[in-house]
């Protein structure tokens, strides 16, 4: 992380944009990081319009990139993709941002600049906000942990994703193949 100072969330509202910047408030520490690469966006994009599509056939919800929400009172995080249950969007504005409340699903895609301290504390704020799973995605080792409450999975290419937790009991599979093979 560039830099960090201690921000209440009313604080961090108040944040100007900055183009190729994300803001994140963990536990009241300013987090900046810089935009993603070309490459991580490719795998956030595939993993999107994979789940997109499953969401949408199954009319469970809502998929988005690169949202914020808000987990605590002084935390937010914006995950690279998250899946969002149709009984939360019944309870939350759209036009607001953060949205309140964890995703059911959260998808971090790892970056060289990120550590594994960094990663284990942000699937412990989802997990404890409510999120069902998080998963985090390596691209330099094509493997991803799929965290529930009660056990993480590791998955290698190429592996197949079978997650039910997060949607309903509907059970969605995709080909670590489909996210790291061009």
């Amino acid at each position: 992380m560039s830099t960090t100072a201690k921000l209440t969330f009313r604080q961090w509202l108040q944040l100007p944009e900055r183009e190729g910047t994300i803001y994140e408030l963990d536990e009241g520490e300013l987090l900046m990081e810089p935009s993603p690469t070309l490459a991580h966006n490719r795998i956030r994009d595939r993993i999107a319009r994979h789940l997109a599509d499953f969401v949408q056939t199954h009319e469970l919800g809502e998929v988005t990139v690169e949202t914020d929400f808000r987990l605590g009172p002084d935390t937010v995080r914006n995950p690279d993709v998250a899946f969002i249950a149709t009984d939360h969007l019944r309870r939350i504005d759209a036009d607001r941002s953060p949205l309140e409340g964890a995703p059911a699903l959260a998808v971090e895609v790892v970056s060289p600049g990120n550590s594994d301290q960094d990663m284990r504390k942000k699937v412990s704020q989802y997990l404890a906000a409510g999120s069902k799973a998080v998963w985090v995605v390596y691209p330099a080792i094509r493997s991803i942990e799929i965290h529930h409450s009660s056990h993480t999975q590791k998955v290698e290419a190429p592996g197949l994703i079978i997650e039910t937790t997060a949607f309903a009991d509907v059970q969605f599979s995709l080909s670590l193949s489909d996210i790291f093979d061009s």
